[in-house]
Parts: C-alpha cells; structure tokens; sequence
C-alpha cells in the first residue's frame, strides 16, 4: 500500500490506525506521520467523548445528548477528505491539539 492509502486507513478505527502504523512503519514520510497522528487524536477523542456523553445520558436522561456522538464520525469523513485530496489540514476542534501531543 501507498502512503495516501495508508493515510486513509489510519482514520477508519483504531484497527485501520494499528494495520497503518505497522505496515507504513518502513517507509513512512511527513504525510504519513501527520495523519497518523490526527488518526490517533481522533480515536483517543472518540473514545473520550463516548464515555463522557454515557455519564451525561445516564445522569441527566437526557437522550438528545447521543446526537452528540455523530461528530467523531463527521471529523472521520473529514479526514479521509484530507487525506484522499493529499492535503495536511487539521482536523476542526481537535486537529491542533494533536498536532503537539502525539
């Protein structure tokens, strides 16, 4: 696999983050790393907000708060945008965050 294709994979799932982060170990290059990286951030902050928005729904019955949990899913599609089209954009909300941490 290219490192466009690697890119892609590393947002679907922490799985498809695992399967790229050992496969373009070798002959990874900046593009790679930098979405490696927003791939990460963005299943660390899924995994975040998923058990933050269960104690909230679980202490405030409020059921409306589950639509919150589409935005992992939205920044996904946005990273996989990015990366088809070769670019390095962060992510809304969480892109510059990760860009330092990992």
């Amino acid at each position: 696999m290219n490192n466009k294709t690697l890119s892609i994979v590393s947002y679907i799932t922490l799985i498809g983050w695992l399967v790229a982060f050992i496969t373009g170990k070798k002959k990874a290059d900046g593009f790679l790393r930098y979405h490696l990286k927003q791939g990460l951030g963005l299943a660390v902050f899924w995994l975040v907000l998923g058990i933050i928005l269960r104690i909230l729904m679980a202490v405030t019955h409020i059921g409306l708060l589950g639509i919150l949990g589409f935005i992992p899913l939205i920044l996904t599609v946005i990273g996989i945008i990015n990366a088809a089209n070769e670019v390095q954009k962060p992510l809304p909300l969480i892109g510059k965050m990760v860009e330092d941490k990992f």
